[in-house]
């Protein structure tokens, strides 16, 4: 329950700009003329925006002022457990910011809301793809990572009703291919390319200056 609820009270604080600007425009413009009409899908359009932005900043910052950043460890999963709790939260906030970030190119605005609830992004880094756990993801500089790709910190095992989460490190220079999935554990070194659909599987540590392909990914010439 406490879960569902502590959602809502963040939902609701990145609602409040939106109420504010709907407010003001209520207040200070003139419903019954044309030219309101005519400016409406704009000020619909800022509107959107303002929410969009205000849900990344107040969801970024209750996980920081909450210190919701999960650490790895193999977990039961229950809400009993602290990491485990932090997990399930910071996954109903983030989700759904997630989710309109994956269909609005935001570039470095998303960067930047990554940082905020805990990924390590190195400078000139094009983060694609998503990232299911970024408090415990770390790229390097001038790394790309393509569109559908995905990073996963996490394994859910529903029959045995636990949680595995280990940290993912990608290190400088290196070009994660659209589709590719990298597993909890992967360390990828620097200058490394992991093709396009390529499986990483879990724990598994690409070598410096290679490059990875196929489903699980295998060095290749």
């Amino acid at each position: 329950m406490f879960v569902p609820v502590a959602s809502i009270v963040f939902f609701s604080l990145g609602f409040v700009p939106m109420a504010i600007y709907m407010l003001l425009i209520k207040l200070y413009l003139p419903f019954n003329q044309i030219w309101f009409l005519l400016s409406f899908p704009l000020l619909l359009y800022f509107g959107i925006s303002i929410t969009i932005l205000s849900q990344m900043f107040i969801s970024g910052l209750m996980i920081r002022i909450f210190h919701l950043l999960y650490e790895p460890g193999l977990y039961p999963y229950s809400t009993r457990e602290k990491n485990a709790l932090k997990w399930m939260i910071v996954v109903s906030i983030y989700t759904p910011i997630r989710k309109i970030l994956e269909i609005i190119p935001m570039g470095r605005m998303k960067n930047s809301y990554l940082r905020l609830i805990g990924m390590k992004i190195g400078k000139n880094s094009l983060v694609g793809g998503v990232i299911k756990d970024p408090c415990i993801t770390t790229v390097g500089d001038n790394t790309t990572m393509g569109e559908y790709a995905i990073i996963y910190g996490h394994i859910h095992n529903f029959e045995k009703g636990t949680i595995f989460i280990d940290a993912v490190h990608i290190g400088s220079n290196c070009v994660i291919g659209a589709g590719a999935i990298i597993m909890p554990g992967v360390v990828i070194e620097d200058k490394v390319t992991v093709a396009a659909g390529a499986l990483v599987t879990k724990g598994k540590r690409l070598t410096s200056g290679n490059i990875y392909a196929g489903i699980p990914a295998k060095k290749i010439k």
